[in-house]
């Protein structure tokens, strides 16, 4: 294994930001990942866990040792006559996993079809898409302790997730490096086609009984027609969350905005579409010096070539005071921001 210093980051940001780190090095186990973290050399070193760069947003150069998770491997640990348990590195690929499930019939990941990054950051997000969440298939994982090297492993209960939340980014935060992950799969598909623009994509594509298979690419058709190609244009997918508002802000809200976009989520809580909030307050498409939010999806802050990540993270501040001046509601980041 060995430790470079001075190392570009930016082929390993899908903003593509020019930033260094102070040493580099990438890990293809568990037990060369333990090398380094026991390293006394090494040992009061800071140090940052990167998998695909999807969701970061790098404000400076990282001053300590990035560590890319390259631990990869798909396997089905066990089957029975209507369920598979699946197991992915943490440094495979998102999208990989999601097709190598399909061709083997295991339904579940499908509506998650061409979101960037790795497996292991996966749970860490909670990722979701089209009406369906990681925490809805998620069995278990195995992460490694960052200071002992001790490994354990994290149920569904113990990952505490939430909307793109979870113990790994509260309690846990930069504490573990997720090594594996584990899901439960299903052999008799439950088909989810009833949110966003699926069934019409579906339609498009004269498909008169959809499968596992036809889901996945009316997913990666809407992907693609509406959000930039990290590998064209540095983004890094949806940039905001979607605030949830009590139904009685959401009422007043509607008085003043009949059009506006929302959905209904747990107890008197209502989900509202950022997109919306972002392109009614006049940003969408709009680009100010090397930045914008695109001009397809509101919600994706974009670096059009050039810019830094201080010029990203002040233009998605004023786009959130934008936001709250005009309907008093909160925006929060969902992009991890260093």
């Amino acid at each position: 294994m060995k430790i470079q210093e001075h190392v570009s980051l930016k082929g390993f940001n899908t903003f593509g930001l020019e930033v260094f780190a102070t040493q580099f090095t990438e890990v293809f186990s568990a037990e060369e990942l333990r090398q380094v973290i026991l390293n006394p050399v090494l040992q009061n070193t800071p140090k940052l866990i990167l998998g695909g760069g999807s969701n970061i947003l790098f404000t400076g150069n990282f001053t300590g040792l990035v560590i890319r998770n390259r631990i990869q491997g798909m396997k089905v640990l066990r089957e029975t006559d209507d369920l598979a348990w699946v197991q992915a590195g943490a440094g495979d690929v998102w999208h990989e996993f999601v097709l190598w499930n399909i061709e083997r019939g295991f339904a579940g990941l499908e509506n998650l079809s061409l979101i960037p990054g790795s497996v292991g950051a996966a749970p860490i997000q909670n990722i979701g898409a089209y009406g369906v969440e990681i925490k809805d298939t998620f069995f278990e994982l195995e992460a490694m302790h960052l200071e002992d090297g001790t490994i354990r492993k994290f149920s569904k209960q113990d990952c505490n997730f939430g909307y793109r939340d979870s113990i790994f980014k509260r309690e846990a935060k930069n504490k573990y490096a997720i090594l594996s992950v584990t899901f439960q799969l299903n052999k008799k598909p439950f088909l989810n086609t009833s949110y966003g623009a699926i069934e019409q994509e579906l339609k498009s594509m004269h498909v008169d009984k959809a499968g596992i298979r036809e889901i996945s690419q009316a997913v990666i058709n809407i992907r693609s027609s509406k959000l930039p190609d990290p590998t064209k244009i540095g983004n890094a997918g949806s940039f905001f969350k979607n605030p949830e508002v009590d139904e009685k802000v959401y009422l007043n809200l509607k008085n003043n905005f009949p059009d506006i976009v929302a959905y209904k989520t747990t107890g008197n809580k209502m989900k509202l579409a950022a997109g919306w909030l972002i392109e009614k307050s006049g940003w969408k498409g709009k680009v100010s010096g090397h930045v914008g939010m695109h001009k397809q999806q509101a919600l994706v802050l974009v670096n059009y070539g050039g810019a830094s990540g201080t010029e990203l993270i002040q233009h998605a501040r004023t786009v959130q005071a934008s936001v709250k001046e005009m309907f008093g509601v909160e925006l929060e980041m969902e992009v991890n921001i260093l």
